[in-house]
């Protein structure tokens, strides 16, 4: 096996800084000529070091206020039913929530377009608005209906101390979940509660889940589409 370069090995110590937290998220590192002469190398092999760690994700550059340490980048499996809170914490980062709002009502045509029920019965819906915060910043907005027919003990749950995705995770079984991603443009409403620019481009991933052909709940969640991505794993058939 080959020895490692003098790259290799500046690239490897550098991102086991990063790694073990030594240098944390938003941490500006030193200057590019500083860590050139802390290490023995011309500016130009440290300038090619930072520029691999920056490919990778470890490191952003910033016009005026130097190369820092990026904010990992979120990653959900497409064929599982994901805990935000738990993905966020699993990155080392500070889980928050935020009910936004709360509302009952019956179903109306939008709210059946997006369970779709069986029949044509009518039904109650718990609408809920949240929030999902890493280190204190805007992470992902969830717009969730809940079947309250499916589900009735939602109705008393106490969502503002817990998030409903995370409840109904311990609480229903599910046999059956789809999933439907898009890139979208952020609205008014959606870039105030996310802290962004209206129309910076976002990932959406509508959540539709069932048990034993009855729909269960419906979720909208929306990222920021440079803090999120999906990944899959599959074999073939």
């Amino acid at each position: 096996m080959a020895e490692p370069t003098l790259h290799d090995r500046i690239v490897t110590d550098l991102r086991e800084r990063i790694l073990r937290g030594a240098w944390p998220a938003g941490h500006r590192i030193p200057f590019e000529t500083d860590l050139a002469e802390a290490f023995g190398v011309s500016r130009m092999t440290m300038n090619k070091a930072l520029g691999q760690l920056t490919r990778e994700g470890f490191l952003d550059r910033r016009r005026k206020l130097g190369t820092v340490v990026a904010t990992p980048r979120m990653q959900s499996a497409v064929m599982e039913i994901a805990n935000i809170g738990e993905e966020i914490r699993g990155l080392g980062q500070d889980y928050g929530y935020r009910l936004l709002s709360r509302s009952l009502r019956v179903a109306g045509p939008d709210d059946r377009k997006a369970l779709r029920p069986a029949d044509e019965a009518p039904f109650r819906v718990l609408a809920l608005e949240a929030l999902h915060l890493a280190d204190g910043l805007p992470f992902c907005h969830e717009a969730r209906l809940i079947h309250l027919g499916a589900v009735p003990q939602a109705e008393t749950a106490d969502f503002a101390a817990q998030p409903a995705g995370a409840w109904l995770l311990q609480q229903v079984p599910w046999s059956a979940a789809e999933h439907v991603i898009r890139a979208v443009p952020a609205s008014a409403d959606l870039a105030a509660a996310l802290h962004l620019r209206p129309g910076t481009p976002c990932l959406e991933i509508a959540r539709r889940t069932e048990f034993e052909g009855r729909p269960v709940t419906f979720a909208r969640l929306t990222y920021p589409g440079d803090r999120h991505q999906l990944v899959a794993g599959f074999s073939p058939s």
